[in-house]
């Protein structure tokens, strides 16, 4: 199974950023209710290593946080284009809990993350959308902001192939206190 860790975003801020999906031919879209903030991607684990993991993220003690948008950019793979994503302001909760998610891990035997943590919800898969249209459309949404949003827990998720898109399976919510 493919495990992550992520914060579920509320409804109020997945309508926000579902109001931004479009107006960008052939990019690849991802469905409102798919729409999260990784914590720490996982990767490909045995259901043992699972039962491990969700052991070890029930130690963890974190306090709630608030979540807010703030701009839009793009990713780069082999110095092309790849994904559109929305900001998230960082803030020292988020900042503290992510770190104490990545500790938890790596005692549990995870592998260190190979990216510095960065605060984004993935929008859109943009392989081959024309460079001018993803700058219009970067311009055009750049002023995004919102008003922070609470949140009050975070997921260990699975996610599957689907036939478009993969499939994300809440498998556990640990509250934050």
């Amino acid at each position: 199974m493919r495990l992550f860790v992520a914060l579920d975003l509320p409804w109020t801020l997945r309508e926000t950023l579902a109001g931004l999906c479009g107006g960008l031919p052939g990019a690849d879209w991802r469905a409102p209710d798919t729409l999260h903030l990784t914590l720490r991607f996982i990767g490909e684990t045995r259901p043992d290593r699972a039962d491990e993991i969700d052991l070890a993220l029930q130690t963890l003690r974190g306090r709630r946080l608030s979540l807010a948008l703030s701009g839009v950019g793009l990713f780069d793979e082999r110095s092309r284009p790849s994904a559109l994503w929305a900001g998230i302001v960082r803030n020292e909760r988020l900042d503290h809990l992510q770190a104490k998610i990545e500790t938890v891990l790596q005692r549990a035997g995870v592998p260190a993350a190979r990216r510095r943590f960065q605060p984004h919800v993935t929008l859109a898969r943009v392989d081959g959308v024309a460079e001018p249209a993803l700058a219009a459309w970067v311009q055009a949404h750049n002023l995004l902001r919102t008003e922070p949003v609470p949140v009050d827990s975070f997921t260990l998720f699975s996610s599957q192939p689907g036939p478009d898109q993969p499939v994300h399976i809440a498998e556990v919510d640990y509250a934050l206190a």
